[in-house]
């Protein structure tokens, strides 16, 4: 339990930004949802559109620093491959 007042500062901010950061890694993984059921549609175009606005929003969570530059670098790249093959 936190003591001092700089303490008890710091347990609140840190609830605070848990708050947001749970909101943002869920709506990114809202976005990723509705790109994965796209995608298990089999509809190219839909699946290309939801990518669109995916990506950005994945990399909107780096920039914020709810997810790490890599991870999102790399879950971008797997699923514009899988884009790919469903529009090829």
């Amino acid at each position: 339990m936190a003591n001092t007042p700089s303490a008890k500062k710091a347990v609140r901010k840190i609830e605070r930004r848990t708050e947001v950061n749970r909101a943002r890694r869920s709506r990114v993984r809202t976005f990723l949802r509705k790109l994965e059921d796209a995608l298990a549609s089999g509809d190219a175009s839909a699946a290309t559109a939801a990518f669109q606005a995916a990506e950005p929003e994945i990399m909107r969570a780096v920039t914020k620093g709810v997810i790490h530059k890599n991870t999102a670098a790399r879950k971008v790249s797997r699923l514009a491959a899988r884009v790919k093959t469903l529009s090829a």
